[in-house]
């Protein structure tokens, strides 16, 4: 039943949208607009807003807070020079309200001016004693800026103003640990802490301070503290998870995943954690149901192929290990990683070519590792290019420069082709550094070990080191 225009209701939203069903026109305060219009914006219901703001607007002309409104709305929808020209309007009637020196700060944060936008915050905090707004906006200005220490101030000044601000928590905590300031982040939550004993966002955020500094049983502490404050914090027990399986303790690692699946739908990486448990355990057909599992539930989660890949490339069943890579790769061809266990399955299969590529693609896409020059050289010696092979390890000798393996290496190389200058100042480089891996070239190229010319630099550099 439609209220009354002159009843004095204690829900104007309710009145609100009777009136919208209705013919008739009902008069509100313009506070009572501003509380209609602030509820639709936070639930996201811009349209209602918008005509929240016009009603609001013919009834009350002269409302500078319903203008502000209107023009928030504006800046939202990028309708930026609309809402400057208000702005130009209302600073001449009221050129002390903070509210105006926010919106054009907005507005300078939507075209990616971010000094001037804190520079207008600045002065909208000298303007209004009420600074928790604008220091969370100061914080996500000082975000974009990349200035963490300045963004952790002004986030951590709205938790001082409302201690149950997680938003603002969280962000405190994500600077920190940007900053890689973990011990700063513990002591922040420790003080949080005294002061809020049951916050399980505190306590598993403190958690997850302690994992990087290796402090596990700390963590452990920490999560199960913040179960106890919410038996129903999904996320405490899924972090719990993940601390157990670095303990060794897979079982109970297992049993925290699986009440993180009772509890909400099952999530492909708890899926995968329990596979990667299993596999730790040794029960590798158990490992092998979750990783389908895992792809199944989220079939572009790339991790789950390459679990599965590990999986048969264990076995031995290459050919199915190669088919899961491609797949992993298919749905992220960056990931240089997924190319580097592509180039070895085929080596494994002898498909050099093949293996040849995806070395390349590797190191283009910035894997250095020591092996990754030892196998891409391996394989282009298999394809009969020695050449190539020198030529890989000459760039891997840019990133370990200090490694006997590829001077030995490249002695033989250099000797497969009869460059015997090159091999021998390779060799004599490879024996300098560490004389008693020469058997890595003995094992190698035993065709040239037992050899005089050989011998005879063995000797020589034997008798310059006593």
């Amino acid at each position: 039943m439609p209220l009354e225009p002159n009843e004095r209701s204690g829900q104007p939203i309710a009145k609100f949208e009777s009136m919208l069903k209705t013919d008739d026109i009902y008069f509100f305060d313009a506070e009572d607009f501003q509380d209609i219009i602030h509820h639709y914006l936070n639930n996201g219901k811009i349209a209602l807003a918008k005509k929240a703001i016009k009603i609001g607007l013919q009834q009350h002309t002269d409302s500078v807070e319903l203008k502000l409104l209107s023009i928030e709305v504006m800046v939202f929808e990028n309708n930026l020079e609309q809402a400057e020209a208000m702005l130009d309007e209302l600073q001449l009637i009221d050129s002390s309200n903070e509210e105006i020196f926010i919106q054009r700060a907005n507005i300078y944060s939507k075209k990616d001016n971010h000094e001037a936008a804190v520079s207008l915050l600045h002065h909208a905090l000298n303007l209004t004693e009420d600074s928790f707004d604008i220091h969370s906006l100061l914080g996500m200005e000082y975000l974009f800026m990349d200035k963490f220490e300045e963004a952790k101030n002004n986030f951590m000044k709205c938790v001082s103003f409302d201690e149950q601000d997680y938003s603002s928590l969280y962000n405190v905590i994500y600077c920190f640990e940007f900053l890689e300031d973990y011990d700063g982040a513990i002591l922040y939550l420790n003080d949080y802490l005294e002061r809020n004993p049951y916050s399980e966002v505190a306590w598993h955020q403190l958690g997850k301070m302690y994992f990087p500094k290796k402090l596990y049983k700390e963590a452990l502490v920490a999560f199960d503290f913040a179960i106890i404050s919410d038996d129903s914090f999904i996320g405490a027990y899924f972090e719990k998870g993940k601390v157990l399986e670095k303990l060794g303790r897979y079982e109970e690692a297992i049993e925290n995943y699986d009440i993180t699946i009772s509890m909400e739908d099952p999530t492909s990486y708890a899926y995968l954690r329990i596979g990667r448990c299993y596999e730790k355990l040794n029960k590798d057909e158990e490992a092998k149901s979750y990783y389908y599992r895992t792809v199944h539930e989220d079939p572009l989660l790339d991790k789950g192929w390459l679990a599965i890949t590990g999986y048969y490339f264990r076995q031995k069943n290459y050919d199915k290990a190669l088919h899961y890579i491609n797949k992993a790769i298919n749905i992220d061809g960056e990931n240089a990683k997924y190319w580097k266990k592509c180039a070895r399955i085929h080596s494994v299969l002898k498909n050099n070519d093949e293996a040849y590529y995806a070395y390349q693609q590797a190191v283009e896409l910035g894997n250095y590792e020591f092996d990754t020059w030892f196998h891409w050289a391996d394989v282009a010696v298999q394809n009969l290019d020695v050449h190539a092979a020198i030529q890989i390890l000459t760039q891997g000798q840019e990133f370990y420069p200090q490694t006997c393996e590829m001077q030995y290496k490249m002695a033989g190389y250099y000797l497969l082709i009869s460059d015997y200058p090159r091999a021998q100042y390779r060799l004599i480089n490879a024996l300098k550094i560490d004389a008693d891996k020469l058997h890595l070239f003995k094992d190698e190229f035993p065709q040239f070990y037992n050899t005089e010319w050989v011998t005879n630099i063995i000797e020589e550099v034997k008798k310059a080191s006593r």
